[in-house]
């Protein structure tokens, strides 16, 4: 009988032991945050998120980024102020693909890696667990940037809401060792419509205030406190970050200007001159001589 009952318990035991590991688990620190300065936030099938070092994290020095003088100064800036633990304020790059966004966050962690400065990356479709992200790393001594990239919401997104209460609005205060940095193509985040700016006062939907509308799908982007705009580049400026990326592959004053001609015919068949065709093309054309 004592056996029966004793192999009873142990396949209750581990009946539990099944149940508690596909349960959500609170998210745990890293057991060695000195494994990088880069971190990725990933939600696992079971439900538990994890924080994964980035091993292999691309260099790209602040100087290596042409054209942007206005934008880099303006982040570089923040950022700095942030690690030396003065005010500053959480960031959203809008404007033209591919003109340096997120190639600037990153240039800026590596510029202040070694006085503390640490990222998380976030997927939009897990920022719902921001609120334990900000949890695990408020008492850590470094300093942490939260980075979402390309991000725009659709109506009714769960991450738009947990967004805006980790921003703003939350009854928590919000945590010093922690800002958010984040990059769009939308400057208000979320679709925008021509009925929403018509002034009539109800919709055939019954919406009474539609005005509101506008306001709340403004709400987000204003509780960014420095707004930073990319633009497209010139040909002149396009081509003078192609001769950075050149230069950076060793290719020397001729074969610079030489690619010209190239360099152009390349952004015309991709349709546009941004940093990031000036680097694709750099790369093909320093492999190719």
């Amino acid at each position: 009988m004592n056996e029966k009952f004793e192999h009873l318990i142990e396949r209750a035991e581990q009946l539990i032991g099944r149940i508690e590991s596909i349960l959500p688990q609170p998210l745990a620190a890293p057991a060695d945050w000195s494994a990088s300065i880069a971190w990725r936030y990933r939600r696992r099938s079971s439900g538990h998120g994890t924080l994964e070092p980035v091993r292999h994290l691309a260099p790209m020095p602040l100087e290596a980024l042409k054209e942007i003088d206005v934008q880099k100064e303006k982040i570089e800036r923040n950022t700095r102020q942030f690690v030396e633990g003065k005010p500053a304020n959480n960031v959203l790059l809008t404007g033209a693909r591919g003109t340096g966004k997120s190639s600037l966050i990153r240039a800026c962690l590596h510029a202040y890696a070694p006085q503390g400065l640490r990222l998380i990356e976030v997927d939009k479709a897990e920022l719902t667990d921001l609120p334990d992200i900000v949890e695990v790393v408020s008492q850590r001594p470094e300093k942490f940037i939260v980075f979402s990239d390309d991000l725009s919401f659709d109506e009714g997104e769960p991450g738009y809401k947990a967004l805006k209460s980790i921003l703003d609005g939350s009854v928590a205060a919000a945590t010093p060792n922690v800002l958010i940095y984040a990059t769009s193509n939308r400057r208000h985040l979320l679709p925008e419509y021509m009925k929403d700016n018509l002034s009539y006062t109800h919709t055939e939907d019954g919406e009474v205030h539609p005005g509101e509308v506008i306001e709340e799908k403004i709400s987000l982007s204003e509780r960014f406190g420095l707004w930073v705009s990319f633009y497209p580049f010139s040909q002149n400026e396009y081509l003078a970050i192609v001769a950075q990326w050149l230069s950076s592959f060793g290719a020397g004053a001729e074969t610079i200007e030489a690619a010209r001609a190239e360099a152009l015919v390349w952004a015309l068949e991709r349709g546009s001159r941004s940093g990031r065709v000036a680097y694709q093309f750099a790369r093909d054309y320093a492999g190719r001589h």
